[in-house]
């Protein structure tokens, strides 16, 4: 039975489990790393759970007693529990009209947590527990009522995620004040001993420098400080020769701007999926017809060029449409856009052509976390160039698939 269980369960998810067998909680927290094995024990223990408030369900004579299962929406718990549970268990899940379900003599309801319209899912109902997945990207006012609802006999709330903000509401009102009736584990990527040593290992090498590494790796509750790309280096970023580098195909950024600074910057992209800056064209006062000619010049220069640009001023995307522009809106994600420009610099395979790159120069040293403050911010100034190169790098990234190959070729 035990060598059953260690290949089922790592140490620390045994431990977890065993420990919260023991003990008469309300709600419990893991959070910590990436891919650390938080999400899987929940989604065993929101098995065991079901189970549970069926054999509550029946003592009271409750015929479809109710649970809450909650993700930022309903195709993250769809990937995040519902896949996995599938393809560990073979437990063919089947919805109704509502996109709701019947497991274990339980009836779940889904409810996307990220915007406040989920509350009109559970309001009124009594709930016998809930499973939270990412529990931080949770609108508060949401989270809140799914407690509330959790009001049936000896109902439980379960939550997993990922480390955000230290000043972050779930962190402060709930992990940094745990009861006997709040629980809360943190993990580590070294926890999961199932990883793959060389995913591991990819894994510490490729992940940037600073928050990242706090976050991803060791699990830790981190404000961003100081300089964004902290492994930007001058003597291995900046190149001055573009004579050997074939380009497969071209992309350019465009930040609008009139007051502060508006950019575009062009990227070629080798075959190797190398990302090299080798225009930019950065200035301040000047109209949407002087940006529009700018930009007709980079793509006569450059073939088959697409600008991703910020969505900020649609006006100014329909204007390069009808010049003959390919014109995409870019994704402006900040986090996960910052994250994957870090990926690239951590890993060499962003490069800025050192002659054109003049603006580039004033801000990347000075493009720097916003401090005490709740969320991730970076602060607006020396930020123009940045942006656009954010919105080109990660809006491509997400459209030829996401995967970066590093320089020991692995995919990330």
């Amino acid at each position: 039975m035990k060598k059953k269980i260690n290949k089922l369960l790592t140490k620390k998810q045994q431990e977890i489990y065993s420990e919260i067998g023991k003990k008469d909680w309300f709600i419990l927290i893991l959070h910590g790393a990436k891919r650390s094995g938080k999400t899987q024990l929940n989604n065993d223990l929101f098995l065991r759970e079901l189970i549970r408030v069926r054999k509550i369900a029946d003592m009271e004579k409750v015929e479809k007693p109710q649970y809450i299962l909650a993700g930022f929406s309903k195709s993250t718990i769809y990937q995040n529990v519902l896949i996995e549970l599938s393809s560990k268990y073979g437990i063919d899940f089947k919805f109704d009209k509502l996109g709701n379900f019947t497991l274990c003599g339980v009836y779940v309801v889904q409810v996307g947590h990220g915007k406040v319209d989920g509350l009109g899912r559970i309001r009124g109902m009594t709930a016998y527990g809930a499973y939270v997945n990412e529990a931080s990207l949770a609108n508060e006012q949401v989270f809140d009522e799914i407690r509330s609802r959790c009001s049936g006999r000896g109902a439980r709330i379960l939550c997993d995620t990922n480390p955000d903000n230290p000043e972050h509401w779930l962190k402060k009102e709930y992990i940094d004040n745990p009861t006997d009736r709040i629980l809360s584990y943190k993990f580590t990527i070294f926890d999961n001993t199932f990883l793959d040593k060389r995913y591991l290992q990819s894994t510490i090498e490729t992940t940037p420098a600073g928050m990242f590494t706090e976050r991803n790796i060791y699990g830790n509750w981190v404000s961003g400080y100081g300089m964004v790309y902290k492994d930007f280096d001058s003597t291995i970023h900046f190149i001055n020769d573009l004579r050997f580098k074939n380009f497969k195909r071209y992309i350019a950024g465009v930040d609008w701007g009139y007051g502060h600074y508006g950019a575009i910057v062009v990227f070629g992209i080798t075959e190797n999926n190398e990302y090299i800056m080798i225009d930019e064209v950065a200035e301040t006062q000047k109209e949407i017809d002087w940006w529009a000619n700018e930009a007709k010049k980079l793509d006569e220069k450059y073939p088959r060029l697409v600008f991703y640009c910020d969505s900020a001023r649609v006006e100014h995307i329909d204007r390069f449409i009808n010049d003959g522009l390919d014109a995409r809106l870019a994704s402006k994600k900040v986090i996960e856009g910052i994250e994957q420009v870090a990926i690239l610099y951590k890993t060499c395979r962003l490069f800025i052509f050192e002659p054109i790159a003049k603006r580039f120069k004033e801000e990347i040293y000075s493009y720097v976390w916003k401090d005490n403050t709740s969320t991730d911010q970076v602060i607006k100034e020396y930020d123009d160039v940045m942006d656009a190169m954010r919105y080109a790098i990660y809006t491509d990234m997400k459209d030829s698939g996401g995967k970066i190959k590093t320089f020991r070729g692995d995919f990330i």
